[in-house]
């Protein structure tokens, strides 16, 4: 447990300052204890605003006794939800936290909708028990249908073999218990209050029913409608092709970077620069952070504290950060700022500082990373068997990157050509002079670098013993001519000069591989007023008609946040036919028919048409977390679709009203709950868009927007598509 784990280490530090009081400082620099707690009572608050929002518009619309009443499946389905969490291994984190927040408003449908049928059948001269029981048997199968449909609509997440659907992947689980839980305490404990509580008089009807003038707007609107179905058809037609337009304008961004106040710094210098330049480099860039960007009592925004790593990569102190490999020519620095809203400011500045100082390192200045976001926003992978061909392509590659407005810090990961020593031995000689290959090998690692020879352990570090020339000399070019060769059979020593010929050649400093092909990789970040997604729609019609130019056997593709958002999306959609064929399957079974299916299906493309309104308006964007959020709308849709269908059914087959009339009545008496499960759901998602970060931000205007323009589009188009599926006349 890592909340467990920080307080053994708030212990150690305490220990260690009491024992050494004098010339130590100790602080934490990067503490994902501190992260994850702060995060959850974050979402914790935000879930109890929810609660409280939601409970608000219950007692609003319902009434007193009906809305404590709804109100009540609230706090019991949440607690048996979170008991269940505990059984299945579970845990509390903003995903499962905003899984209960989504599922806030789809739980009280259940109880809307059984106590509205509760109320009807005491009006029409039921006792309450017999009212309760009438209607449990009634509803149990199409709440069961609507809360398993709802479900399946996350279950792609769930089996999505990506990371995305592993952090995501709970949602579906979570939701699930929260709905069958609801569900089950709809048929039980809701029952049993609407029979003491409920009562159902002139004067409590005229105070529950607090839709007239609403419902005698919607009828107006639902009869002028019915009369003309293909105006509604068309209409909602041109709007979906419209949004569809539209959607071209919303910034596509895969995962958005962390808000955590955290600014990292990866930097590397020219492959074989020594340790102590790149410490010094470093000492440079700790100088500028406390001299410029240190918290000060006259600069309340800022620094608090840092720490840097030469040579290697820090511990993994987040989900999103995996270390490089030790070397000498890199380093990584933390950088704790004192809030979100300074880390632009703060990377401008050091990003500034590096590029006027080091003209020569390769550095990246930048927030955070989400969990399943890139650690490159672009990147270009060129293969080919030729390297320096394939150093031209990656040249043409950073020329175009640079004339693209919003590209910084164009590099890519071979690194600049060094200088390298070339030993052709000359065989005949060598054997002349008693001297071999290793021979050769051995004395000029001895001399010029090194020999490693064992290691030292000290705790669970091995630190290698090297074998060097005593004392240490730096060979200049010209003199290793005149290095001495030492025979390991003999103990002769001979000149290099004697054996082989030396010469300096400028080399590729790294070859990398891919998929066993040479692969370089052209590598660019994204200033903030851009994005990765702008840049690749500019990017890929160049690269396109570059490469008929590149010659037969060099070939490119795209990673960064192109790749992550292509294996997540395709991770999910590869299991969406699955999740619709189950809610197939399940309409199927509930109405025994292909063309109320077909009805309910034809509705959730309805909700795009607020989605892209929404995201327009508010400025937010189209990533990963809206994609979740458009198939939880699909969801809810499908849920208002069956309420309202089987609605129709019933005052059909068993109020034995003519076909436009059951539909009529149909919509007025399944306007109340779709419309409460509306703003139920979109209230209480509020605190989500507001305090949710821009992580949860879109998923909750996607809701929020969709669901309402949804809604009204479901009211008025379901029955007109089952008028003109059914042929039913005009009356």
């Amino acid at each position: 447990n890592i909340i467990k784990l920080g307080k053994e280490v708030d212990e150690r530090i305490k220990f260690y300052q009491q024992t050494y009081p004098y010339g130590i400082q100790i602080e934490r620099v990067a503490s994902q204890d501190i992260v994850v707690a702060d995060s959850v009572n974050g979402f914790i608050s935000n879930l109890i605003q929810a609660i409280v929002v939601v409970l608000l518009v219950m007692l609003f619309f319902l009434g007193l006794r009906t809305g404590l009443v709804v109100a009540s499946l609230i706090p019991v389905t949440i607690v048996t939800t979170i008991l269940l969490m505990s059984v299945f291994d579970i845990g509390l984190n903003k995903v499962t936290l905003a899984a209960l927040i989504v599922a806030l408003g789809l739980l009280v449908d259940n109880a809307i909708v059984m106590s509205e049928s509760i109320m009807v059948k005491i009006e029409q001269g039921a006792t309450a028990l017999e009212a309760a029981i009438d209607s449990a048997k009634e509803l149990m199968i199409p709440l069961l249908t609507s809360s398993l449909t709802t479900s399946a609509a996350f279950m792609a997440f769930y089996l999505a073999e990506s990371v995305m659907g592993e952090m995501m992947g709970n949602i579906f689980l979570v939701l699930t218990i929260a709905l069958l839980s609801s569900w089950f305490l709809s048929l039980t404990m809701i029952t049993l209050f609407c029979v003491y509580l409920i009562k159902v008089d002139k004067k409590d009807t005229q105070t529950v029913n607090g839709f007239d003038k609403i419902n005698t707007y919607y009828k107006q609107a639902l009869l002028y409608s019915l009369q003309r179905p293909f105006i509604i058809i068309g209409g909602t037609l041109a709007l979906f092709l419209i949004s569809i337009y539209l959607i071209r304008f919303v910034p596509v961004i895969f995962m958005p970077d962390s808000d955590r106040p955290l600014v990292t710094i990866n930097l590397e210098m020219p492959l074989g620069t020594d340790i102590q330049q790149t410490e010094s480099v470093t000492d440079s860039i700790d100088k500028f952070i406390a001299d410029n960007l240190l918290l000060t009592p006259e600069n309340p925004e800022g620094v608090i504290n840092w720490t840097s790593f030469v040579g290697t990569g820090a511990p993994k102190y987040d989900l999103g950060y995996t270390a490089p490999e030790s070397s000498p020519h890199a380093a990584h620095i933390l950088v704790n700022t004192t809030s979100d809203f300074i880390n632009d400011d703060i990377i401008k500045k050091l990003d500034g500082f590096i590029f006027n100082r080091f003209p020569d390192a390769t550095y990246s200045v930048s927030r955070l990373m989400s969990g399943g976001g890139a650690a490159n926003p672009i990147e270009i992978r060129v293969s080919g068997n030729n390297i320096n061909r394939l150093y031209e392509i990656s040249a043409q590659i950073k020329s175009q990157l640079a004339s693209i407005t919003g590209t910084r810090n164009i590099s890519d990961d071979w690194g600049l050509r060094t200088q390298k020593l070339l030993v052709d031995i000359n065989p005949i000689n060598a054997r002349l002079s008693g001297v071999t290959n290793q021979d050769i090998a051995t004395s000029l690692q001895t001399v010029l670098s090194g020999s490693p020879i064992g290691d030292y352990r000290e705790g669970d570090k091995a630190i290698p013993i090297v074998m060097q020339n005593n004392p240490t000399q730096d060979y200049q070019f010209d003199r290793l001519d005149s290095l001495r060769i030492y025979s390991q059979h003999n103990g002769n020593s001979v000149p290099l000069k004697q054996v082989s010929d030396v010469e300096l050649s400028w080399q590729a400093s790294k070859i990398l591989r891919r998929n066993l092909l040479r692969t370089i990789t052209v590598k660019s970040d994204v200033s903030p007023s851009h994005t990765a997604a702008e840049i690749m729609a500019q990017l890929t019609p160049w690269i396109i008609k570059a490469q008929a130019d590149w010659g037969q056997g060099y070939n490119y593709e795209f990673g960064g946040d192109a790749e992550g958002s292509s294996k997540a999306m395709s991770a999910v959609n590869t299991k969406l036919p699955l999740s619709i064929l189950i809610i197939i399957l399940l309409l199927i079974a509930q109405f025994n028919s292909l063309r109320k299916p077909a009805i309910i299906l034809a509705t959730i493309p309805l909700g795009m048409i607020g989605v892209v309104l929404g995201l327009l308006v508010t400025g937010s964007y189209f990533g990963f977390l809206t994609f979740l959020g458009i198939i939880s709308l699909a969801g809810i849709v499908i849920n208002n679709g069956i309420v309202l269908l089987d609605r129709i059914k019933m005052e059909s087959e068993e109020n034995k009203r003519s076909p436009q009339d059951a539909i009529v009545e149909a919509g007025i008496a399944r306007l109340r709950p779709i419309l409460l499960t509306t703003a139920t759901t979109s209230l209480g998602l509020i605190p989500l868009w507001i305090g949710g970060g821009l992580m949860w931000e879109p998923m909750a205007i996607s809701i929020i927007f969709g669901l309402i323009f949804a809604t009204i589009l479901t009211l008025l188009f379901v029955p007109v598509l089952y008028k003109v599926l059914y042929r039913v006349p005009n009356k």
